[in-house]
């Protein structure tokens, strides 16, 4: 039910998204010039990664391995924790591109209150990182349930499979804002 609100929610920034757009598309054209779609590709591509050791980590529950059996580069033999913390580190990488694209635009004068393209390109990205961000902490909550299970079992498991699915839908909802905000003219 939760995810569903989420999807509700976003649809709705969608919507303003579009309707934003079809209202001043001379300003749309203008000011999504100044985007650094390369720099924004490479940075979607981290997130994107992140949902693969995101799912690897998933695996490594299911078998209720919750720490790695191998030595630390035997990926093979990586535990929950190893996998959620790679998937945590990459999506801590994208909220620092995040902010640092922030950093670009407002040097070039975009801003939240700027203008209409402003406030929708600020409101969708940045209540995705958001997410983002309450991703990264439920990480480190089942991170930390991992290490201090006395027994990992299948409570531990079903948390950090409830977590992916978060994750997920938070990449799944980045890779539509992508295609919209970078791609679509």
């Amino acid at each position: 039910m939760w995810l569903s609100s989420e999807l509700m929610f976003f649809a709705g920034l969608f919507a303003m998204y579009f309707t934003l757009r079809s209202t001043s598309s001379g300003l749309w054209s203008e000011e999504s010039a100044k985007l650094a779609f390369p720099f924004a590709l490479v940075n979607t591509i981290i997130l994107v990664s992140s949902s693969f050791s995101c799912q690897m980590g998933v695996f490594a529950a299911e078998r209720l391995q919750p720490r790695r059996t191998g030595g630390l580069l035997t990926f093979s033999r990586w535990g929950m924790n190893e996998w959620f913390l790679l998937t945590f580190v990459l999506g801590a990488i994208f909220v620092a591109g995040q902010s640092t694209e922030y950093a670009m635009l407002t040097s070039e004068h975009v801003t939240l209150n700027s203008n209409a393209y402003g406030s929708a390109f600020y409101m969708t990205t940045g209540f995705h990182g958001l997410h983002v961000i309450g991703g990264l902490i439920a990480f480190l909550l089942i991170i930390g349930r991992g290490y201090a299970a006395k027994k990992f079992g299948h409570f531990e498991a079903t948390s950090a499979i409830v977590t992916s699915y978060y994750w997920h839908f938070v990449d799944v909802v980045w890779i539509g804002l992508f295609l919209v905000i970078y791609v679509l003219k």
